[in-house]
């Protein structure tokens, strides 16, 4: 940035950045002054990897849930298993543009993962492991979104995004929860 004589603050010179953006194409969206690319990556690998989870957890539980109230519950998880869906695609091609390779290994994606799969169980033992696993995503999140603060508004507004998804998520087990509780084991 620079200052003219009133200081007022202007972006950088224009000619600058041209010249800037013509050096290391091989970087594609990565500029020069980009914070740690490797963190970042690492990072995004971790949230990856928790949606990736979540999507198989949402899956299980839509075709394992029994009882009165499974239909409905059932197509619950399923719309989640997509929205889950959604948020993995949209980590792993912010991954590929900041120059690194998702990881889909299935191999360690339970180390790499911040929620659990789950053991499924009861209705209710589903809807409580589920409500944990978005109350985890949603702290975890948060403290990613911190850290990408200024530093990448592009991957900080693509987490905002997920969060208040997982927030909603979160409010519809809770529902469920409080719904479902005094009533016989679904």
């Amino acid at each position: 940035m620079s200052k003219d004589a009133d200081n007022n603050y202007f972006l950088r010179d224009v000619q600058a950045l041209r010249a800037q953006a013509k050096k290391s194409l091989e970087d594609g969206a990565v500029t020069s002054d980009y914070p740690d690319v490797a963190r970042s990556i690492e990072l995004l690998q971790s949230v990856l990897a928790t949606e990736i989870v979540c999507v198989l957890r949402y899956t299980m539980n839509s075709i394992s849930v029994s009882g009165l109230s499974s239909k409905s519950v059932a197509a619950e998880f399923q719309e989640h298993a997509e929205d889950e869906r959604k948020h993995m695609m949209m980590v792993a091609e912010r991954i590929d543009q900041l120059g690194g390779d998702p990881d889909f290994n299935p191999q360690d994606l339970a180390s790499r993962s911040a929620t659990e799969y789950g053991d499924g169980g009861t209705l209710i033992d589903m809807v409580k492991q589920n409500l944990v696993a978005e109350r985890i995503a949603v702290e975890h999140y948060r403290d990613i979104i911190a850290y990408f603060a200024d530093r990448d508004p592009s991957t900080r507004l693509m987490l905002e995004q997920i969060l208040a998804e997982e927030e909603e998520h979160a409010t519809d087990m809770h529902d469920l929860l409080i719904a479902h509780e005094g009533q016989p084991p679904l």
